[in-house]
């Protein structure tokens, strides 16, 4: 267990004693990547959004590198980067600006700046103003802030949704790139092609619950694509 970067067992959240997301359980290895896919309002977001520390669980627990956000509040948040689904930069300012604002408040340099700059090939477009930016800069922009500070584990929530066919292989590519350096990797999807291509272990979610869970390799011996185990896990066959 000694290499078990996330832990998350018997995860729920209710709002108004209406359940949301119910007794959700998995763990992942260091440089290993899962995949949360489901449809709309399958729960994906508010796991991620659990894990991220930004909602508090109803039950369960969620720990990061060994570390409860309910043991200690500020190391959990170092433990991790989170790439929401959407966010709103201002749009007078630079790319650089942005991301020197976020540096400061993670306490990371400026040569850690151009870094990730370079990572998601943003490197060029450093002085332009993230009003002007596509979707696809914009996406590689908040994966860029996710980065800055190496965290242990990296959420994303649907980080190639709104994406051309282009702008997601290039999101692909950078994630497989980041793997190869030793990231380890939350994502959300309901692009099942995505997490086939990504991920190692996939996690179905449908109403709040776990539909089905394993690895890529499990349904791919017992199914021709996720698309099939997918369904197959929701009975829809």
């Amino acid at each position: 267990m000694d290499d078990v970067i996330v832990q998350v067992q018997g995860l729920s959240k209710s709002i108004k004693k209406q359940p949301i997301v119910s007794d959700i359980s998995f763990s992942l290895k260091k440089g290993g990547i899962l995949a949360l896919c489901g449809g709309n309002g399958a729960g994906k977001s508010t796991v991620l959004r659990m894990l991220a520390g930004i909602l508090q669980p109803t039950a369960g627990s969620v720990s990061v590198n060994g570390i409860s956000r309910e043991h200690n509040r500020r190391l959990y948040a170092e433990q991790i980067g989170y790439m929401p689904d959407d966010f709103q930069f201002q749009p007078g300012f630079a790319a650089r600006e942005t991301l020197l604002f976020w540096a400061s408040l993670r306490k990371v340099s400026k040569e850690r700046v151009e870094e990730v700059l370079a990572m998601v090939g943003l490197e060029a477009a450093g002085k332009k103003r993230v009003g002007s930016f596509s979707k696809g800069m914009r996406q590689r922009l908040l994966l860029a802030q996710a980065l800055l500070a190496k965290p242990p584990a990296l959420l994303m929530d649907e980080p190639t949704n709104g994406l051309d066919p282009f702008w997601t292989r290039e999101f692909v590519r950078l994630l497989k790139q980041i793997r190869q350096d030793g990231g380890t990797m939350i994502f959300s999807t309901h692009q099942l092609e995505v997490a086939e291509e990504l991920a190692d272990h996939v996690v179905f979610l449908h109403r709040g619950r776990v539909a089905g869970e394993g690895s890529v390799r499990f349904f791919r011996d017992r199914h021709r694509s996720l698309h099939d185990a997918f369904h197959a896990s929701l009975g829809l066959e």
